[in-house]
């Protein structure tokens, strides 16, 4: 591994481990008979509730330290049966801490609004009024206490082991990769996507075939696991009183559905912008339309040399340097502290993802890098995330449960970050200005098309799915159907992937409801902060840093509201953002004929 985990624990399996994790259980089975032992939170028990919602955060900072290292070397090496079963074994735990929710449900279900408003005011509660908010909102549709947690243990054995199924299977997944020049090459599927994001189309193809190929192998597999989880959430939500699966993705992602609603009427109001740039990529490639593996593939430019690891690495911080010393300075401590996982090698998971423990506050950010654009890119947003982290180190525990609507505008912002900096570079060519703007608005387009497929797949399948399994042929036609609504003919004829279903991580991660939308909703939001921050300069990073210390603090509306001034109940807030990127495509334009003739 490239990444140094010894601040978590000097070694896996290490005798400070196996104390720090039977101490962690003791703790959370004491918490457990202390919090079964108290009534209902009262004015006479004020003081007792204040202690247990105290024990129960410092349990919750410790705990997240454990799962942060688990994640981090089961994701680096999903072959090694020894993590696996540590694995499995913190869900078990985990399974044990959720009982602690259900008590703190109980505890404020059917408590009297002065009372758990002065329960608020307590001193010692600072900065977890929001949390406390939100746990009373969920109390109010949950089940009884011995179903809670009965549905916590059987969670174990049922709906996230489901989801470590698929985790097992992607990571041991491999693919013949047939080369243009015939050759053929066994391949880890965490390569797969990198090779779908070559200048070559041929290249991008066969990595999209060989792949499929193998995720048609193991699509029964993966539609049982699909059909499981989300057969799961939707009894528990029958249940709980839930009235639709949205309401639990909306409560997770922290906003409104009013905010939901006028982000998707604005992105299916304006369809022409993404379509314009996807038709901007199949002119310059020659097709009547972009296919699936096209999409994450830059515009077909005179070859690039491969971006080295220490290259791209430099081409982050510099970039982050230029526009946000702070950023740039934290980015180089990042590396130096090697906080990144990133060679590429078999076992390992595909995807990306930034984690972090509340007990050291530090981040650890986990790529495959294969030495393209992309992947600096995706270096870049994960950084971002890793710089909210370290921003709200000095936040109290309960004050780091932000939504990912909030959570990716942070990466997004990254992103801009570099694309920003790259673009103010002396002497940049035309070629290379080419390169970025084309990086910039593919990835809008991906954010307003791909991501939008997604959401609309799994809200028609979640519908279906509510009058029984969905088959897998099914699955493969509303996936489809959701690309063919979204991309209309921007699409070439027979460039969907109908095992798209199959193969993205996020429709099995059992912790979160809907892992999509939230993507568009941060990118969005994050091209009204960056406006602002282009607008006032430097003189905005401090407004910038608050709005990443609110996200835990307050409902995405409020924090948007108080740290930016907008409106995200309003479409037209949403269309601003899309809008802008209308000027970078037009400049695209402009410059690519120059560049690539015939275009």
């Amino acid at each position: 591994m490239n990444w140094d985990l010894t601040s978590y624990f000097p070694a896996f399996d290490s005798a400070e481990m196996r104390a720090f994790t039977a101490d962690l259980a003791a703790e959370i089975s004491a918490l457990q008979e202390r919090a079964g032992a108290l009534p209902g939170l009262t004015a006479a028990n004020a003081a007792e509730w204040e202690a247990l919602v105290l024990a129960i955060e410092e349990m919750v900072r410790r705990q997240s330290h454990l799962g942060s290292y688990l994640g981090c070397l089961t994701s680096a090496d999903a072959t090694n049966e020894a993590y696996k079963r540590e694995e499995a074994a913190f869900a078990s735990l985990s399974a044990e801490s959720e009982k602690l929710d259900v008590e703190l449900q109980r505890g404020l279900k059917e408590v009297d609004d002065q009372v758990f408003a002065a329960f608020l005011e307590r001193s010692p509660l600072e900065g977890c009024q929001h949390f406390l908010g939100r746990v009373r909102e969920e109390a109010r549709r949950t089940m009884s206490p011995v179903e809670e947690r009965l549905a916590a243990d059987l969670g174990v054995d049922g709906i996230h082991a489901w989801g470590r199924l698929y985790d097992t299977v992607s990571g041991k997944l491999e693919w013949d990769m047939t080369w243009p020049d015939g050759r053929v090459e066994r391949l880890p599927m965490a390569q797969r996507r990198s090779l779908m994001a070559k200048d070559d189309r041929a290249v991008r193809r066969a990595a999209f075939d060989g792949g499929n190929v193998a995720w048609e192998g193991v699509e029964d597999v993966c539609g049982a696991a699909l059909n499981a989880i989300a057969g799961t959430r939707l009894q528990l939500n029958q249940r709980r009183g839930v009235d639709h699966f949205l309401d639990v993705a909306l409560f997770q992602a922290g906003i409104t559905r009013r905010s939901l609603d006028a982000m998707f009427e604005a992105i299916f109001a304006t369809p022409d912008l993404p379509r314009r740039i996807l038709g901007l990529k199949a002119r310059a490639m020659g097709t009547e339309g972009v296919a699936y593996y096209d999409l994450e593939a830059p515009l077909p430019l005179p070859e690039e040399q491969a971006v080295t690891w220490p290259e791209g690495r430099e081409r982050v911080r510099a970039a982050f340097a230029r526009g946000y010393p702070a950023l740039g300075e934290f980015v180089g401590e990042l590396y130096e502290r090697d906080w990144v996982e990133w060679e590429p090698r078999p076992g390992k998971r595909p995807g990306a993802f930034c984690t972090s423990s509340l007990l050291t506050m530090e981040p650890r950010v986990y790529m495959t890098y294969n030495d393209t654009r992309r992947d600096v890119r995706t270096l870049a947003h994960e950084a971002g995330h890793a710089y909210h982290a370290h921003v709200m180190r000095d936040v109290r525990p309960y004050g780091h449960f932000y939504p990912m609507t909030l959570a990716e505008s942070a990466s997004t912002f990254g992103e801009m970050l570099l694309t920003d900096g790259m673009l103010a570079e002396a002497g940049l060519s035309d070629l290379d200005r080419v390169r970025l703007r084309d990086m910039e608005v593919g990835d809008g387009a991906v954010y307003l098309t791909d991501i939008p497929v997604r959401y609309v797949f799994e809200k028609a399948f979640h519908e279906e799915r509510r009058e029984g399994e969905v088959p897998v042929s099914r699955l493969r036609e509303l996936m489809e159907e959701a690309q063919v609504q979204v991309f209309g003919d921007a699409l070439e004829e027979g460039g969907g992937d109908p095992l798209f279903w199959a193969s993205k991580l996020h429709f099995y991660i059992t912790s979160v409801t809907f892992y999509n939308f939230p993507y568009t909703f941060g990118y969005l939001l994050s091209r009204g902060l960056f406006a602002r921050f282009q607008q006032q300069g430097p003189d905005f990073l401090p407004r910038y840093e608050a709005f990443l210390r609110q996200t835990g603090s307050a409902p995405a509306e409020e924090v948007a509201r108080q740290a930016i001034g907008c409106d995200l109940e309003a479409p037209e807030f949403w269309q601003a953002a899309i809008e802008s990127l209308r000027a970078p495509v037009e400049e695209l334009e402009a410059l690519l004929p120059a560049v690539l003739p015939g275009s």
